[in-house]
């Protein structure tokens, strides 16, 4: 059998990447480390009130949400 080219993978940062301004609770969840369903719902209500975030960093102010699930997270994160 012949050996088939195959295309290098995508860049998994843009692969996996997740905008926090306009993902669900099920995308949230499923994209970040260390954010399950709870935590998810509670981004979306944080966006809900205080309107998109504008930097990744905002995201700390959520509950739950320390440093280091920034840092997890950080390079899968876009805002737009």
């Amino acid at each position: 059998m012949p050996l088939q080219a195959q295309e290098p993978p995508p860049d998994s940062a843009l692969e996996t990447a997740v905008n926090i301004n306009t993902a669900d609770a099920a995308a949230l969840a499923a994209g970040l480390t260390g954010v399950g369903p709870a935590r998810a719902e509670d981004i979306i209500r944080y966006r809900e009130a205080y309107g998109p975030f504008t930097t990744v960093e905002q995201l700390t102010e959520v509950k739950g949400v320390g440093p280091s699930t920034l840092a997890k997270n950080r390079a899968r994160i876009t805002l737009d």
